[in-house]
């Protein structure tokens, strides 16, 4: 048995908590890596972080808006970050992204 599954839900929590703050640190600390590298890599990215962090609140019934956890999760507004740091995507991550979305979605079908 992992020693993870032995700590109280709390302690759990807490140390979930503090990788998934230490994920954000390290996504804003290279920023350079495009969100499009992300979801061809990792099937998601920092707006997927969002998008969970929403549905966590929802789960909770608490009120949290996309761009509220987008801001969050970029650590400002997804407009100013988008400028910033997002430029166009190259010919090379489109190909790529739809290689991957193919790939996807032929799974799913077979």
């Amino acid at each position: 048995m992992s020693a993870f599954n032995e700590f109280d839900q709390t302690t759990r929590t807490e140390l979930e908590a503090a990788a998934f703050r230490r994920l954000l640190q390290h996504l804003d600390d290279n920023k350079d890596v495009q969100n499009i590298d992300l979801m061809i890599l990792a099937d998601f990215c920092r707006n997927c972080l969002s998008k969970w962090l929403v549905s966590a609140a929802e789960s909770r019934n608490e009120t949290l808006s996309y761009e509220e956890a987008r801001e969050y999760v970029y650590g400002m507004p997804y407009s100013e970050w988008k400028e910033l740091y997002q430029p166009p995507a190259t010919a090379e991550q489109k190909a790529a992204w739809e290689a991957h979305h193919a790939k996807k979605k032929a799974a799913k079908q077979g």
